[in-house]
């Protein structure tokens, strides 16, 4: 389908509205799993470890993050085909990443920065960061990626101005912090 073809498609409101309130269940259910993943501590059996996730949480966020950039050029292209399908991986990755942070932190324990000084003011500064916009951004991501799912572009536009920002600098930032923290692993 081209752009043409897309942007004379009608604007599903309905379908909208019951994804944007899918949204908001999936966004408590995430921050309230995630705000009492620390608290849980499933034991795993002898010899199975998943001490490997926080590579692959930063590996996830590293191709969520070219995904991002890429799925920019391309739009500025014009390449919507393209666009489409760099988004939707970014989505299916960044999915993939919540469920392994969920599972690494339900059943490992805490790792704790032990650097000093400035460098760790600035490690806490980028995880707090990164923490506190994952957490706003995951509504906003979905609603962006619904707008554009429905036909409801001029929204989709306004919306991914201040979204994309927000979702890089998750993206970015994670991989960042998982390399300032892996020598404490």
């Amino acid at each position: 389908m081209t752009l043409e073809e897309k942007l004379q498609q009608a604007p599903n409101l309905k379908l909208a509205t019951t994804l944007k309130r899918i949204t908001w269940v999936l966004t408590v259910l995430v921050l309230a799993l995630v705000g009492a993943m620390r608290k849980i501590n499933i034991p795993l059996p002898e010899g199975v470890s998943l001490d490997f996730l926080p590579g692959v949480h930063a590996t996830l966020n590293t191709i969520v993050a070219i995904c991002l950039l890429l799925a920019l050029v391309m739009i500025k292209q014009k390449k919507v085909l393209a666009h489409q399908r760099l988004i939707n991986c970014a989505m299916i990755c960044s999915a993939l990443f919540l469920v392994c942070y969920v599972a690494y932190h339900t059943t490992s324990g805490e790792t704790r920065y032990g650097g000093t000084g400035i460098i760790k003011t600035i490690y806490l500064v980028l995880l707090i960061s990164h923490i506190v916009l994952a957490a706003v951004s995951l509504p906003f991501i979905m609603y962006t990626y619904i707008y554009a799912y429905t036909n409801q572009f001029a929204k989709h536009r306004r919306i991914t101005k201040w979204v994309f920002p927000m979702w890089l600098y998750v993206a970015v930032t994670g991989p960042i912090c998982y390399w300032m923290l892996r020598p404490y692993y």
